[in-house]
């Protein structure tokens, strides 16, 4: 539970607007991850990002990694949650917390795997939903990270030199079965890079999961959420996470795309132009991104399955990792790309 009495002396030392009214809370979402609430005081509606009491310790520093990030975004024409206040004092709720303006949309999470109207009917608004997806990612990687001061936010010399060995100790650490496909793709990783390297801002889990939308046609992106991943490395990378299991027309999403139904969306090239023309990026080399997309992915989400214990979610992402990667493996041997 928030404690209300604290919370609002510590709104009133950062001088936020309503001293003096009741602070209405109502929880949105959390459990193991951090937790939101939305918050009414006043004139000031907003949410607050705080990690549950039970987090590990380092969750803290995560919420400040955020909180830079958000800051950070203030000011550009990505779209996010505008950054309100951070409070890293533990004598006040106990957690590093912060607070963000409140977003009026909706999450492709919060429909249960179906579009709201008119994007369950109309496919010609659906598709915007798409091209707006891509245009998020496209504008975070336009932003100037250095300027912004996140120079210190990631390690973007040797990015993709490190990306196998991290990955591949990492699976060492938690796997509990083989994983065909995993040796084949990482060896293919290693021996490609991309064509070009031009460091920007990532988000690092970047789907139709991790953005909201305005409510009504046409597609318009609201808010790009969730920074845990956050970092200053390839933001192609964000881009492979979103087309790697991107279906053609006519065909099906693989199963690692199967919270949404993509049915109706632009072909992938379509999408893939639509990035190359709003971040000035080439995208001749999205299969190197595809493969590491896929084969990172399975890495994270295994170890979801290795502590499943029960539990039906985390179980589900077994056969999920297996396709993942016997899809990275089978695209490694079939691109002709060359780098």
């Amino acid at each position: 539970m928030i404690d209300l009495a604290r919370l609002g002396a510590w709104m009133d030392r950062a001088g936020l607007p309503g001293e003096g009214e009741p602070l209405e809370p109502r929880y949105v979402s959390g459990g193991s991850q951090n937790e939101i609430y939305e918050l009414r005081r006043g004139a000031l509606h907003c949410a607050m990002r705080i990690p549950p009491a039970t987090a590990p310790a380092d969750r803290d520093a995560g919420i400040v990694r955020e909180w830079r990030i958000l800051e950070a975004l203030g000011g550009t024409d990505v779209p996010h949650t505008k950054a309100i206040a951070v409070c890293t004092d533990p004598a006040v709720l106990g957690r590093t917390f912060y607070l963000m303006g409140f977003v009026d949309g909706w999450s492709p999470m919060d429909t249960l795997g179906k579009w709201p109207a008119p994007f369950d009917t109309d496919l010609a608004a659906r598709r915007g939903l798409a091209y707006q997806l891509v245009e998020g990612v496209a504008l975070l990687s336009k932003v100037d990270w250095k300027a912004k001061g996140l120079h210190d936010l990631g390690r973007p010399d040797g990015f993709h030199e490190r990306q196998v060995d991290r990955w591949s100790a990492f699976l060492a650490r938690i796997q509990g079965r083989a994983l065909p496909g995993f040796d084949e793709a990482a060896a293919w990783l290693r021996a490609h890079r991309p064509l070009d390297f031009i460091p920007g801002l990532m988000h690092g889990d970047y789907q139709f999961a991790n953005v909201m939308f305005r409510h009504g046609a046409p597609a318009r992106l609201a808010a790009i959420v969730d920074w845990e991943m956050g970092t200053v490395g390839d933001p192609k990378l964000d881009l492979g996470w979103v087309v790697h299991a991107w279906p053609e027309p006519g065909s099906r999403a693989d199963s690692s795309a199967g919270y949404v139904d993509l049915t109706g969306m632009p072909a992938r090239a379509e999408i893939l132009d639509h990035y190359a023309k709003v971040s000035g990026r080439q995208v001749d080399d999205i299969d190197y991104y595809c493969v590491l997309a896929k084969w990172k992915l399975g890495v994270v989400l295994e170890q979801g399955y290795q502590r499943a214990r029960g539990d039906e979610k985390l179980s589900a992402f077994g056969p999920i990792v297996l396709d993942l990667m016997q899809g990275a493996a089978e695209l490694a041997a079939s691109t002709d790309y060359a780098s």
